[in-house]
């Protein structure tokens, strides 16, 4: 096995998130995996008992994120490896969604995140080594409509991912936002929070996408046993992406939009090109 690591993986109940930690655990690492109920960490310490270690944190408590986290690392030792996992996916058009729908997506999908990175961070800088993986979403680079909460909300944890990745680099400390595409989780499933419908004009675009997804959930493509094996290939390598998409559907739906793009700004490049001075 390579060196073992310590990792802190957060929302490992479900998902993404407990594939994650149990491939962690069968390769020989220590984890310590955040849950909301009691109930789930003895699940989760269950898995193995000397090595899996379960703590009881919302991910939007931020104000009890760092003892938290320092709680962990007297258990476990110190983080190498910090996973922001948790998260949800909210469904629903723009003119149809509360504003604080809006402010709690953005509450656990990006600041949870960069408050558990914020806890990690400094002694991953003094020891001059580390790994921040940030489970983003191809919906990170890519939209479509019904989710543009949640797009947001990936969209600014991958700018986030990148401009630190160029913060920490000279420190030894690396980070990943890892994008998945469909996988077959409950992310479309009972995870997702769905914004009530009120406008008849938003028919004809809504609800075949609301079909489509509810029909689809569980049967997504995605493996997410596979998608935890591509995790700890991440992990274990010399030079880590800074971004990797996860899934057919994510590089055939990224690369088609970077298609887009090109051609998009070909044709507009002499307006863009006007704008300095003469």
């Amino acid at each position: 096995m390579a060196h073992q690591k310590t990792f802190l993986i957060t929302g490992v109940s479900s998902g993404l998130g407990a594939a994650f930690a149990s491939a962690a655990l069968e390769a020989g690492h220590r984890v310590v995996g955040t849950v909301r109920k009691s109930d789930d960490g003895a699940a989760f310490a269950a898995e193995a008992s000397d090595r899996a270690h379960p703590l009881l944190l919302d991910v939007t408590d931020f104000d009890r994120i760092p003892a938290a986290v320092a709680q962990a690392e007297q258990t476990a030792g110190p983080i190498d490896v910090l996973v922001n996992n948790a998260g949800y996916g909210h469904e629903g058009t723009l003119e149809e969604s509360p504003l604080e729908e809006l402010r709690r997506q953005f509450d656990a999908n990006v600041f949870g995140a960069v408050a558990m990175i914020k806890a990690v961070l400094p002694g991953m800088r003094e020891r001059r080594s580390g790994h921040i993986v940030n489970v983003t979403s191809m919906g990170g680079f890519i939209t479509m409509p019904g989710i543009s909460y949640y797009c947001g909300s990936k969209f600014a944890l991958e700018g986030i991912s990148e401009a630190l990745a160029k913060e920490v680099a000279s420190f030894g400390v690396r980070v990943t936002a890892l994008a998945p595409g469909q996988f077959r989780t409950d992310w479309a499933g009972r995870s997702m929070v769905r914004s009530d419908r009120a406008v008849a004009d938003y028919d004809a675009v809504m609800d075949p996408i609301r079909a489509a997804r509810q029909a689809k959930s569980g049967r997504q493509p995605g493996d997410p046993a596979k998608a935890a094996a591509a995790l700890l290939t991440v992990v274990d390598a010399k030079e880590p992406p800074v971004r990797l998409y996860l899934g057919d559907d994510a590089l055939a739906l990224v690369e088609g939009k970077l298609g887009q793009m090109k051609a998009e700004m070909a044709r507009w490049e002499t307006l863009s090109r006007s704008i300095n001075f003469d």
